[in-house]
């Protein structure tokens, strides 16, 4: 007897094809009435940032650098320093400070410790922008700021240095770009509205910006069960629980390239620590919100490492449902809960896009009492893609009760289905073994 022909159907040989990603090239930027590029900020700001710079140089007074303390900030920080002294600033009349940590520049404390430094001209480098009053007390001392991160309180400004000095290109174009990898990934096109950044990449190769990238940012070695990320978000020294971010400040300041940076001991020392730590706290369970939009770890470190998980598990988790990783470290300040979130790599082409500071200031919405006063400025800042908060504990378990954190899904009010068992087909073959064995009369 002969079997009946089955049909078998062949193992496809084509690869997946990944999806692909927006990058920050890919998003138009602002326009004026007249269709002109308004990007890195408008001609009436970068011209009056121009200004400012040419003055603070030629006054020869007090100038106090306030740089945040990443990647792109003292990279930002340091290109002011060099863009002064180009202008004939003496060193000796230019000074740093480094903001304390769990502080923002607008806290008492560091307005007092910017105003005993007696500065003429403050320039305020990516500290982020929120309503608050001068930085300093003093209506005799001019400042200037420049950020990028999203705000409805400040006007974002930029700085061109430059114009200022055309020779001045060879001296920061490697910082430019070190602080534009840090802040955006290595994997960027550096397509306009970029400028063209040839002549830095032949001079420094994308290895060495990355390599020293990767050790301000101490973006650590993949771990055996998560992908790698490319974004870097979190820089060594100032992560430790040392929070030494003078170390990273005065390696930069000292540098003239990428490979200098490199062998900084300090920043070694601090990257390795760092590594240990995130390997600690990174094996944590997460939780979900109800409505499985939000993935929380929490965490409980007096390292900054919750943006290095964040982005890290980002890069990893994969649902259909999944638009944000929040990583909340309550060990970090005393008495607070600091949160960092990351739109997961499944959700970065969805369509809104995904907005976290958006999203979070919904969930805190739902809330009929008083808990977005109590949560104040430090919620839900930075930017679209990549957010969070210092809050207190109390508020963020409040907060986290809004998203319905560790309740399940209801699949008949979602109007889910359960998945079906998947039918086993009979084999069509009758001439089995033991059909040929008859049973004895």
């Amino acid at each position: 007897m002969k079997r009946k022909a089955v049909d078998i159907v062949e193992p496809s040989n084509s690869k997946r094809q990944r999806e692909h990603l927006l990058d920050y090239c890919d998003v138009r930027p602002r326009q004026d009435d007249q269709g002109a590029t308004l990007w890195p900020a408008s001609p009436g700001a970068i011209e009056s940032a121009r200004v400012f710079l040419k003055e603070c140089a030629t006054s020869q007074q007090k100038i106090l650098i306030v740089p945040d303390k990443d990647a792109d900030g003292l990279d930002a920080g340091v290109i002011v320093h060099r863009t002064l002294t180009a202008l004939g600033a003496a060193a000796s009349s230019i000074d740093v400070h480094l903001v304390a940590k769990g502080n923002t520049i607008h806290d008492e404390e560091e307005r007092e410790a910017m105003k005993k430094k007696n500065p003429k001209y403050i320039i305020v480098v990516d500290q982020g922008s929120s309503a608050a009053p001068e930085v300093i007390d003093d209506p005799a001392v001019k400042s200037l700021i420049i950020d990028h991160h999203l705000s409805d309180d400040f006007p974002k400004d930029a700085l061109i240095c430059k114009d200022l000095r055309p020779d001045i290109a060879p001296l920061i174009g490697y910082m430019c770009a070190m602080g534009t990898h840090g802040d955006l990934g290595n994997t960027l096109k550096w397509a306009p509205p970029f400028p063209d950044m040839q002549d830095v990449f032949k001079t420094h190769t994308k290895k060495s910006i990355n390599d020293a990238v990767s050790l301000l940012n101490a973006r650590i070695v993949p771990f055996r069960f998560l992908l790698s990320s490319n974004a870097a978000d979190c820089h060594s020294a100032r992560r430790t629980a040392k929070f030494d971010v003078v170390s990273a400040w005065e390696a930069l300041l000292a540098a003239s390239s990428p490979k200098d940076i490199l062998t900084n001991r300090r920043l070694l020392s601090a990257r390795a620590e760092i590594n240990e730590e995130v390997e600690r706290q990174t094996h944590t369970a997460p939780k979900f919100s109800k409505d499985g939009k939000i993935a929380v770890f929490h965490i409980n470190s007096a390292a900054q490492v919750h943006p290095v998980i964040a982005t890290r598990w980002a890069g990893h988790l994969k649902s259909a449902k999944l638009e944000i990783v929040l990583v909340a470290n309550s060990g970090y300040l005393p008495g607070k809960v600091n949160f960092s979130c990351r739109i997961a790599r499944c959700a970065r082409n969805r369509d809104p896009p995904v907005n976290i500071i958006s999203s979070l200031k919904a969930v805190a919405d739902l809330d009929t009492t008083d808990l977005v006063a109590r949560m104040g400025e430090n919620f839900a800042r930075g930017h679209k893609e990549a957010s969070g908060g210092i809050i207190g504990i109390k508020e963020f378990e409040e907060l986290m009760a809004l998203m319905k954190v560790g309740e399940k899904s209801d699949p008949s009010l979602e109007g889910e289905k359960k998945p079906l068992k998947k039918k086993v087909q009979k084999s069509p073959q009758k001439n089995k073994l033991d059909g040929y064995f008859g049973k004895k009369s």
